[in-house]
């Protein structure tokens, strides 16, 4: 039950369940524990996380090569890469998913670097490297816009006998379209010796939109709408291609096709672990119990935050509205309400941690600069892509993700 709570993203319930276990005085095995330690992966529960780490001390479990590799994986994606470095240190015997745990862990904390280094180390301990350990090698050159370097691991692998998979090509497509070499990753996506899946014409879709290229954008939607037809996300990054170029007619008609298809966009969430309970929030969302104080909270950040000489991006609200009710739609994105939330329920130094489920726009990344800066907090943000970490007003993707 706590690992189908867990692969379904019930993470409230997979606690629940863990907890109802230990009332029942039911003794956890080392299957229980992998299980509990991936629901914190995937709620980024780091509070909860680190409570059944020692648990599994106090409570003698042996943490085997598997749990101590759930371990890295755990606070990898909870934001505490530092734990997780300590953890896979510390492992006598490191094996390919170890390994793989690593590299990719610090792929997505942008920790590119590292992870080369590390998958060096990997090389010299006769490791053998797998798909998923070339998928974090070449996911680390695309947060850092290593495009040589990718291509060189690219060849490497090919030619150490691994076969590249959809995801492999999804890493290079990613690597090239961060880098603004749009029409090179739409000509690499023409090499592949298989259908590219939605996942890859959604990269080439958002590039276009970035860079302005209406043509090759309205074939990448085809393609994507072709495979996809109900997938809500689809139209709305064809809509907001189409107002990204400001063919507002185009994008009206979009907006019309998903209200004819009953087709409603996936809303902005983001959760915040206070005292061991997962907060979740969307986007205007003012249901919450103390919802009267995050009021409060987020008028004096926008405050401060227009004192400090910011501009809101209003290029990021793709609707035909104008500029002062664009203000406000950012002002009430989820990551705002979650940040707003963490500094009324914390005090610096404890960071505050959140997880959104899409990718962070570039206004609110912004304002979290300003906002960590201001207010001294230091800011762990985990979006659909990577980990964003917040210093003194700088981030550590160093505003390229």
């Amino acid at each position: 039950m706590i690992s189908g709570y867990a692969m379904m993203g019930l993470v409230n319930e997979a606690f629940g369940a863990f907890r109802e276990m230990q009332k029942l005085g039911v003794v956890p095995d080392e299957v229980t524990m992998v299980s509990v330690i991936s629901a914190c992966a995937v709620a980024g529960a780091l509070g909860i996380g680190r409570w059944v780490h020692l648990y599994m001390e106090k409570q003698m479990i042996e943490i085997d090569i598997v749990l101590s590799t759930a371990l890295i994986n755990m606070y990898a994606k909870c934001g505490c890469i530092e734990k997780a470095k300590e953890i896979f240190e510390r492992m006598p015997v490191k094996d390919q998913k170890a390994w793989s745990s690593m590299i990719v862990g610090l792929a997505i904390h942008g920790l590119a670097e590292e992870a080369l280094v590390a998958f060096s180390r990997m090389e010299e301990s006769e490791v053998k490297p797998s798909h998923v350990t070339f998928v974090g090698v070449l996911a680390a050159c695309a947060h850092s816009g290593l495009v040589s370097e990718g291509r060189r691991y690219w060849s490497n692998m090919i030619e150490s006998g691994i076969e590249p998979s959809i995801e492999h090509y999804g890493c290079m497509v990613d690597l090239l379209c961060r880098a603004c070499l749009v029409n090179e990753a739409y000509n690499f996506v023409q090499t592949m010796p298989f259908s590219p899946n939605p996942a890859i014409w959604r990269t080439l879709l958002i590039a276009c939109q970035k860079n302005k290229m209406l043509h090759r954008g309205e074939i990448a939607a085809e393609q994507l709408l072709s495979l996809e037809p109900l997938n809500t996300e689809n139209y709305i990054l064809l809509s907001n291609l189409y107002a990204s170029v400001s063919q507002w007619e185009k994008m009206s008609h979009v907006r019309k096709m998903m209200k004819e298809k009953g087709l409603k966009g996936v809303p902005g969430c983001t959760s915040i672990e206070i005292d061991g309970f997962a907060h979740e929030f969307v986007m205007g969302d003012w249901y919450h119990p103390e919802a009267k104080e995050i009021r409060q909270v987020l008028k004096d950040i926008s405050e401060r935050v227009i004192d400090s000489g910011h501009e809101p991006h209003i290029s990021d609200v793709h609707h035909n509205v104008v500029d002062e009710e664009k203000g406000i739609y950012l002002c009430e994105h989820s990551e705002r309400l979650a940040l707003a939330y963490g500094l009324l329920k914390t005090k610096a130094p404890v960071p505050i941690r959140i997880v959104k489920n899409l990718r962070v726009c570039s206004d609110c990344h912004e304002v979290t600069k300003i906002i960590s800066k201001i207010y001294e907090p230091e800011i762990i943000v985990r979006d659909r892509v990577r980990f964003h970490k917040f210093v003194n007003g700088a981030c550590s993707c160093r505003d390229y993700w």
